[in-house]
């Protein structure tokens, strides 16, 4: 095979295709029933919310300059192509390794809370070791399987957990919130936002944020790129956004702004921070929702493990069909899907998950916490390099002369990032949890 020629399935993949793995790898429930209530027991407490939307608007200025590049480089490489096309070959090949790094950490990570989610749900004399090697064999066939397929699977999880949490929102909002009413300045104001420690919240909405970026990836496989993945970055990044402030929000109203706190560090104290997010939601919608809310958490982490997957493999393919890695992984089976280096991207997370298995290790408090946030920590870095090359890529080919989207909004973006990065070092013990 001629790793040049190589190509991934073209015209797979439209706008909503898109849009769906990259919300299953911001795995939304996942987001709102694990780090939102540390955010606010540590955090700013009822200010959140405002930490999601100033987390959103530094997301927002970086896809300015991360779509105008797109529409000149169209690689499933994304971040290394793009630094490597902006900032020298040197810089983008070690971007590739950071890239690779946190899309692999990100996704053993979920494999440690999912393994333990679904021993609770399912077993608990089964260890959680064993849920989590059955379901590298189940991601390993549908990555292979091809990226249609596994939109389709990931679109059924995506709406299933957005629904229910969307819907408790509105009905939250439209009967006039919680005990203290919606309190809107409570979450929303300076104040509300500075109040506490800001950092610790702002890092943690940062965090939710992850996987956006994944619209590019696919650009190979997607109908009419220069099109449908800028739309599908802006529409990820609002929808996020959105989504996440306006749920959390709802979720303060519920406890009430001057009770949240408590609330949320009560539920950290008993072991489990879900049950600042499903307590409410129970009592709106009755005792069922108890048990259905894991399950759903369950699909929302195997949502996550799978587009994670798929991003890695096309990370491989693309380093094997450039001859930085061997041209093995170059591979693509009959439905044009890279089924060697999803089987070596499988391998890997066996070598990330299995030594804290074997070592006998909470896979919550160590796999899921430490890989979680050095995985965070890698893909801030990228986002702030890519910043770096999209306004060196534009300044030396001229290809694109607008200054708001090739200079002034990549500039904003990249002072962002650059505060969010120093936000998660001062915080980093935080994140992984001592």
């Amino acid at each position: 095979m001629d790793t040049k020629t190589a190509s991934l399935k073209p015209n797979a993949l439209g706008v909503l295709g898109i849009l769906f793995f990259v919300l299953s790898a911001q795995a939304p429930l996942t987001g709102i029933a694990g780090a939102m209530p540390i955010a606010i027991a540590l955090g700013n407490g009822p200010g959140v919310p405002a930490a999601y939307a100033v987390a959103g608007l530094v997301i927002l200025l970086f896809s300015v300059g991360f779509v105008a590049m797109g529409r000149h480089v169209v690689n499933a490489g994304a971040f290394y192509t793009y630094i490597g096309e902006g900032l020298g070959r040197l810089a983008g090949r070690i971007s590739a390794g950071i890239a690779l790094f946190a899309y692999c950490t990100i996704q053993a990570a979920m494999y440690g809370l999912y393994g333990a989610t679904l021993s609770a749900l399912i077993s608990p004399d089964v260890p959680w070791w064993v849920f989590a090697l059955v379901t590298m064999a189940i991601v390993q066939v549908l990555g292979a399987a091809g990226v249609e397929i596994g939109a389709r699977v990931l679109a059924v999880f995506v709406l299933a957990e957005f629904s229910i949490l969307l819907v408790f929102g509105l009905i939250t909002f439209f009967t006039g919130g919680g005990p203290e009413g919606l309190g809107f300045a409570d979450s929303f104001s300076p104040s509300a936002l500075l109040q506490g420690a800001p950092g610790v919240a702002l890092m943690f909405a940062v965090a939710s944020m992850f996987g956006f970026e994944a619209t590019a990836i696919y650009s190979e496989e997607a109908r009419e790129p220069r099109k449908s993945v800028p739309r599908a970055t802006y529409l990820a990044v609002v929808v996020v956004t959105v989504f996440f402030a306006f749920t959390s929000w709802m979720l303060v109203s519920a406890h009430g702004a001057s009770t949240a706190t408590d609330a949320a560090g009560a539920a950290l104290t008993a072991g489990d921070s879900t049950l600042f997010v499903f307590a409410p939601i129970a009592d709106l919608f009755g005792s069922w929702v108890t048990s259905v809310l894991p399950i759903l958490l369950a699909t929302s982490l195997f949502a996550g493990i799978l587009a994670f997957h798929n991003s890695a493999n096309r990370y491989l393919f693309s380093l094997g069909r450039d001859r930085l890695l061997h041209q093995r992984v170059c591979s693509l089976n009959a439905r044009q899907a890279p089924w060697f280096a999803g089987c070596v991207q499988t391998v890997i997370a066996v070598a990330l998950v299995m030594p804290f298995a074997l070592a006998g290790q909470d896979p919550v408090l160590t796999l899921f916490s430490w890989f979680s946030g050095v995985a965070v920590l890698a893909m801030m870095v990228l986002y702030f390099l890519t910043s770096i090359s999209v306004v060196a890529f534009f300044r030396r080919t001229r290809l694109d002369a607008r200054p708001w989207n090739t200079l002034i909004a990549p500039a904003l973006g990249a002072t962002g990032i650059a505060g969010a990065i120093v936000l998660i070092l001062a915080n980093f013990t935080t994140l992984i949890g001592g």
